[in-house]
């Protein structure tokens, strides 16, 4: 999907230079999946430490998957 964005050029600079990309389509899209996992793991995590992610597998299943 194509879409227009307004990014500064200093900006568009940096993201060249830490995603290690030379083009900027890939930068930006490489940007947007990376945050967006970032905030998934993020929430994931959040999730855990209050308790609110209820896995559907025991310790026991999971370990025996592991084999």
């Amino acid at each position: 999907m194509r879409i227009t964005v307004e990014i500064d050029e200093k900006t568009l600079a940096e993201l060249l230079k830490v995603t290690g990309q030379t083009k900027n389509s890939p930068a930006v899209a490489f940007a947007v999946r990376d945050f967006i996992n970032r905030k998934k793991s993020k929430d994931f995590g959040r999730m855990l430490r209050e308790g609110t992610f209820d896995y559907p597998a025991t310790n026991l299943e999971i370990e025996q998957r592991d084999v």
